[in-house]
């Protein structure tokens, strides 16, 4: 069937008017369910109910940031602060306020940006009921409902085709095969795939969870957390604390009740402050807020962070699992070669005129297609649309479009020279005779992964029985597809990295093999058919561990593969765009989805790419590296408070004596010594490769500090009160000065190596406890008075002692933990 070459004017995709369908109108194509029927199927629940669901729910999401052991652990002891008063020793609770927040606006606004992609995206199908076209909302589709199908729509769920002109379903959401395919009557169609070309009609026959999508999507719907082990080591340092809060608390209290006769309410003030910085607060707070700031400068590369931790986690991976089509590739064809594979005719012998003759033809049959495929648009993108050849005396007399039932193309065309001849564009092995010389070229290429068209020409008019009859072959059209621009350096990025790439896809291993290898992918030229791997676990987790392209792989393979390399050691991150994808995305250590992919793919990925742009993965990486080195740069000073609050817990207990500060002290000493450079030092650049045993290189060098300081704090403070003529307030102080001292040595340990803010930061700290001991009104807030000279003077010997020990051990554990 031939269509006139002149342009006609288009409905655009997704805007059909109720009734405007190919279909809907064709007489003797009316019928559909009754409306009966329909409130019939609804009533039965057969009805296309499946929720959508982009990410975890608002009360999801604030449950899990409020209900947390940290913040247990933190609220018992403000509300116990807010019973005994003053409020000033409750400061340390903000903490948890800042913490939960910073969670949960996170959270929601990936929600919201991914619930607004949702619904962007949503369609609105046709349904042929009481012998009408009608628009429904995807779940008012009932069982046995007739939809209707035309180019760019959806298919919501899965049906069996009834009415077909030249369907054709891309389903490589589904499959990862990049080819559409011609659908007849009685074919089934999957949800999840959309229509290219043509138009149909099928009947539901699996709605709501039954669908073949929405089953992918109801596996994966859990909600899992990326793991993390920042995260997990400090939620198990803060599981070892709570199990030393109890008895340290009782000790304290009935020590604190023992001394001196002191009242019940001064005792547990004394207690909470030996607790409190046991419990490395500023440390879940500064994870946050480093891991949020680092969502934030991914943001504005279109980057979006569903989960905190998901940085870190694509900083510690050591594979990268790819698909190919979307990721890697593009949704086009690019024309790489053209061989002209026959002589010209006796007035054009000469092959470069017959090339520039073949590439003008391209161009008018590409211009005469009024819905180029992806093939015919590369032919576009190459030659033009023929508006110049027009001009310069090519006309189009008939066309025919591309037909997958066919395997080609044509035009009829009035040659400059006069002469008319239609022109096919196809399947060299449709178009061409068994054994002709030209299809070993075909072959071969086709090994490569490349697709071949074959241009030809014929005398015979284009509505003749066989248009091919007769046929010159003259060019073979070589096309590749289209290859992102960043996908190369970004996969040298991670070869760089000592990353592992793999690619993984349900399209052909050739095809795919071919792709990688243009790519540069080390290992591209062996790729493996999932068809043959091995049903043996062992042997199938040693193939998926030392093979680097896979072809024709299923959906449960995808899962399998990435299970198979977590079996091996492998911290595992996928990235894909298809509903194929869902479940490796969700069972990965690391999920990265293309903002254009399916719903379900985004709702389980951690990291969407909303740009759809490979080239981000890199700065991922490298905001990931920057957090992780910092925090545990930092990490090393709230520990030191954590184990020099033990010590002095212990002390006071086994000696009998006051607890030498309050609530507030430790609360000046936090924020100065350790939350407030810490912020400074968990932003600044760092590149250092992620490593794991984040716990024990931390505590290797935060206990012999912590202990250090510990000793010094306790000594001066019981000189201090071994001198009769101050009173516990002088002593306080004087504790908090030696404290104080060697913190700031421990910060300007961990703060190397030094630049001028490094050094402006400590400066400012040491300037802003000064101020705190000499303006009146500060030391009165924070009770802190030095009386006389002597002890003050000791306190600071004490704590330069201290240094140097600190400097000594610094050393010797710095080079342990190195080797």
């Amino acid at each position: 069937m031939t269509q006139p070459a002149q342009p006609a004017e288009e409905q655009p995709a997704g805007e059909k008017p109720d009734g405007a369908h190919p279909l809907g109108l064709l007489p003797g194509r009316v019928g559909g369910l009754t409306a009966a029927e329909v409130a019939e199927r609804v009533s039965r629940g057969q009805v296309n109910d499946v929720p959508v669901r982009s990410s975890r729910s608002t009360r999801e999401i604030v449950r899990a940031n409020v209900f947390t052991r940290f913040n247990a652990i933190i609220g018992v002891m403000f509300a116990i602060i807010l019973v005994v008063g003053p409020l000033q020793d409750g400061l340390f609770g903000l903490v948890i306020v800042a913490n939960t927040a910073i969670g949960i606006v996170q959270e929601l606004r990936a929600k919201k940006t991914l619930d607004s992609l949702a619904l962007i995206g949503e369609a609105r199908p046709q349904v042929r009921r009481d012998g009408a076209a009608q628009q429904v909302a995807v779940g008012e589709i009932v069982l046995d409902d007739t939809v209707l199908l035309g180019i760019g729509d959806k298919v919501i769920v899965d049906g069996e085709v009834t009415e077909a002109d030249g369907l054709e379903i891309d389903e490589s959401l589904l499959t990862g095969e990049p080819d559409p395919v011609l659908k007849h009557p009685g074919d089934h169609v999957m949800s999840g795939s959309f229509v290219v070309a043509g138009a149909g009609a099928f009947t539901a026959t699996k709605v709501g969870r039954e669908a073949y999508a929405a089953q992918l999507a109801e596996e994966a719907s859990r909600f899992t957390l990326v793991k993390s082990e920042l995260r997990s080591g400090i939620d198990s340092i803060l599981r070892f604390i709570t199990w030393l809060l109890v008895p340290t608390a009782i000790g304290l209290i009935i020590s604190q009740l023992a001394v001196e006769g002191r009242d019940w309410r001064e005792a547990v003030r004394r207690m909470i402050a030996g607790i409190v910085p046991m419990v490395p607060e500023g440390l879940v707070l500064l994870t946050s807020v480093a891991f949020a700031i680092g969502v934030v400068r991914l943001g504005r590369k279109q980057c979006l962070v569903q989960e905190l931790p998901a940085i870190e986690g694509l900083a510690r991976v050591d594979t990268v699992c790819l698909d190919k089509t979307g990721t890697l590739t593009e949704g086009g064809m690019d024309v790489v070669d053209l061989r002209i594979v026959g002589g010209g005719e006796p007035d054009d012998p000469d092959d470069g005129t017959l090339k520039e003759t073949v590439r003008q033809a391209l161009g008018v049959m590409a211009g005469a297609d009024a819905r180029p495929n992806p093939s015919m648009q590369a032919v576009i993108d190459a030659y033009g649309d023929g508006s110049e050849e027009r001009r310069d005396g090519w006309r189009v007399i008939e066309a025919m479009p591309f037909s997958s039932a066919r395997k080609w193309s044509g035009v009829q065309l009035l040659e400059p020279r006069g002469d008319e001849a239609s022109w096919l564009l196809g399947a060299p092995d449709v178009l061409l005779p068994s054994g002709h010389p030209a299809l070993a070229e075909v072959d071969e290429l086709g090994a490569q992964g490349l697709r071949v068209l074959l241009l030809g020409r014929t005398p015979v008019p284009l509505d003749a029985p066989d248009p091919a009859a007769g046929l010159r072959p003259l060019a073979l059209v070589v096309l590749q597809q289209r290859l992102r621009e960043d996908a190369a350096e970004t996969l040298r990025y991670f070869e760089g990295q000592r990353v592992e790439a793999k690619v993984i896809s349900g399209d052909a291993a050739v095809s795919v093999g071919a792709v990688a290898a243009h790519l540069g992918l080390p290992g591209a030229g062996h790729p493996v058919d999932a068809r043959t791997l091995p049903a043996e676990p062992k042997a199938f987790a040693d193939t998926a561990e030392h093979t680097t392209v896979f072809g024709r792989v299923t959906p449960q393979q995808k899962r399998q593969l990435v299970g198979a390399l977590q079996s091996r050691g492998r911290t595992v991150a996928m990235t894909g765009d298809g509903v194929n994808d869902v479940l490796a995305l969700k069972d990965a250590d690391i999920g990265v989805a293309m903002g254009s992919g399916s719903d379900a793919t985004k709702a389980v990925a951690q990291i969407v790419l909303l740009n759809n742009s490979f080239a981000v993965m890199p700065s991922v990486v490298a905001e990931g590296r920057r957090v992780i080195g910092n925090i545990e740069r930092v990490a090393g000073l709230f520990l030191v408070k954590t184990v020099y609050s033990v010590l002095l817990a212990l002390l006071v207990i086994f000696t009998h004596s006051p607890y030498p500060f309050l609530p507030r002290h430790s609360t000046v000493l936090s924020t100065l010594t350790i939350g407030v450079p810490a912020f400074f030092l968990a932003l600044a650049p760092n590149n250092e490769r992620a490593r794991t045993g984040f716990v024990r290189r931390v505590l290797r060098l935060a206990v012999p500090g912590g202990l250090i300081a510990g000793t010094a704090t306790f000594t001066a403070y019981a000189l201090a009160r071994a001198n009769h003529a101050t009173e516990l307030k002088s002593d306080t102080s004087v504790a908090t000065l030696t404290l104080f001292l060697v913190a700031i040595w421990v910060l300007a340990i961990v703060a190397r190596p030094y630049n001028w803010w490094r050094l402006l930061l400590i400066g400012t700290m040491c300037g802003a406890f000064a101020l705190v001991l000499t303006v009146p009104w500060l030391s009165d807030f924070f009770e802190l008075s030095l009386a006389g000279t002597r002890d003050p003077w000791i306190g600071v010997a004490i704590a330069l002692i201290a240094g140097v020990v600190l400097e000594v051990v610094w050393r010797i554990m710095r080079r342990r933990t190195d080797d």
